[in-house]
């Protein structure tokens, strides 16, 4: 199988103009090393219907190819429970029956930051087993025998963070997040994550989980997000950040895209023109600004 970057959107709603440029950042990476590149929607929760369709029409509109079908992710629950399978017959998991406000409640372990799980059902005996077993279902955590582990990212080198006994699965049946992009991206052949920087923490878990499985851990490039005037996280809520919003105010898909490769220091056009002028290393290493976009730029 050959290589491969991604971009793995949640079908949660419209894609705003940050989900765009790391879009369009994760196919850059991708081409410009001769790696296929892919879409997988992370549909196991927030779903909402037509979502997916709205934003592969988006991707499109700003000029994203991709290749192959599109992959979902709730048409892969047996993949998901045989990873679930190998690390219990291993003694890597335990049930656990903690819900969010007892976990948050909770103290934390030394090394652990606050909401870090601190283990209360790691060694239940088998009576308290049975007993919470008759009160409510059980989500099923990885048994780490670390606290935390190193990886390393194209744009923050060497990051060390905390790894707790992650959830692989909630107590409703649905596989955790962690898991499910673990598995999916060495059956894909993904060997490059690209993705918001703000994702950066959840790396060190999955590339321990990764090595748990037998599974190479990919390259890691966790880009710079796009931040409102107060330096927050771009949300729907700040106006038109949407293709949609900003059609509407009549500014085109094509000068939207312009805006974004200006932003990261690469010419206006298409993003093959784009793609000859990438050079990783003179890439913005902080947020970038949303200026907005009240008028058509012209051009």
């Amino acid at each position: 199988m050959t290589s491969a970057g991604r971009f793995a959107p949640s079908p949660s709603g419209e894609l705003h103009v940050g989900n765009l440029r790391t879009a369009i950042l994760a196919w850059l990476f991708a081409r410009s090393t001769g790696r296929r590149f892919l879409l997988r929607v992370e549909d196991l929760d927030r779903a909402r219907a037509g979502a997916e369709a709205v934003q592969l029409r988006d991707l499109a509109a700003v000029g994203i190819t991709w290749d192959g079908e599109v992959v979902r992710q709730t048409s892969r629950g047996s993949v998901y429970a045989e990873a679930i399978n190998r690390l219990q017959a291993a003694g890597l998991t335990y049930e656990c029956f903690c819900t969010r406000r007892e976990i948050q409640e909770a103290p934390s372990a030394p090394h652990a930051p606050q909401g870090a799980y601190p283990g209360t059902c790691r060694n239940l005996d088998r009576a308290e087993l049975d007993y919470k077993r008759s009160t409510r279902p059980a989500a099923i955590r990885l048994r780490a025998d670390v606290h935390e582990y190193t990886v390393q990212d194209v744009m923050h080198g060497t990051f060390t963070g905390v790894v707790d006994d992650f959830v692989l699965r909630r107590n409703d049946g649905v596989t955790a997040y962690n898991l499910a992009v673990v598995v999916d991206d060495a059956a894909q052949g993904i060997d490059q994550v690209v993705r918001g920087d703000d994702l950066l923490p959840s790396a060190p878990r999955q590339a321990y989980l990764a090595s748990l499985l037998n599974i190479p851990v990919p390259e890691y490039v966790h880009v710079p997000l796009v931040v409102n005037r107060d330096g927050v996280r771009l949300a729907k809520r700040d106006g038109a950040v949407t293709l949609a919003d900003l059609g509407q105010a009549g500014v085109t898909a094509r000068e939207v895209r312009n805006l974004l490769l200006e932003s990261l220091g690469l010419p206006a056009g298409t993003l093959d023109q784009a793609l000859h002028a990438l050079d990783p290393t003179q890439l913005p290493r902080e947020p970038w600004v949303w200026p907005g976009m009240e008028r058509p730029p012209a051009g």
